[in-house]
């Protein structure tokens, strides 16, 4: 590698020392690993119990909407959809008013599945909170929805007048 291209070692040190990214994902690694061995025992992962608590709703949501609230794109979610429903935990069925729609919905097993899985998420919930410093869980709770927020409105289409109209 040549001297003008390099990066100096002590740059690698100061990204990996105080790169807000890089933490997160470690740390979202971590704690996903940390719920993955907890709901184990019932052949579930973090992000299937996320995706299971996303449809106990009133009503069976939308595949569009659930991938808003998990921060996924639809392609993910479809993806992830399907061991759910071969064990039978989740169907997905054709939105009436909109044929092009689909809604997802918790099948008895899986509102079973998820009432089994909860108590686990709690004692895990629990124990990962102990870990943190008094008020910490909700100071990072409420840290990272005000990155989420600001991400999202820096994200959204600019209305102007003409967009608004009747």
């Amino acid at each position: 590698m040549s001297k003008a291209t390099e990066v100096p070692f002590a740059t690698t040190h100061f990204v990996r020392d105080t790169c807000l990214c890089f933490h997160l994902q470690r740390a979202a690694r971590a704690l996903a690993r940390r719920f993955d061995e907890a709901l184990r025992p019932l052949g579930l992962t973090s992000w299937q119990f996320s995706l299971l608590m996303a449809l106990n709703q009133p009503a069976p949501p939308s595949i569009g909407s659930v991938a808003s609230v998990l921060g996924a794109d639809r392609t993910t979610l479809t993806a992830a959809l399907k061991p759910l429903q071969r064990r039978g935990l989740v169907t997905v069925a054709v939105d009436a008013d909109d044929r092009r729609s689909r809604r997802l919905k918790l099948t008895p097993a899986g509102c079973a599945l998820l009432a089994r899985a909860v108590p686990i998420w709690r004692r895990t919930h629990a124990e990962i909170d102990r870990l943190l410093a008094r008020g910490g869980s909700n100071r990072l709770r409420e840290d990272l929805c005000a990155l989420i927020q600001r991400r999202a409105r820096a994200s959204a289409p600019v209305r102007t007048p003409r967009t608004l109209a009747p």
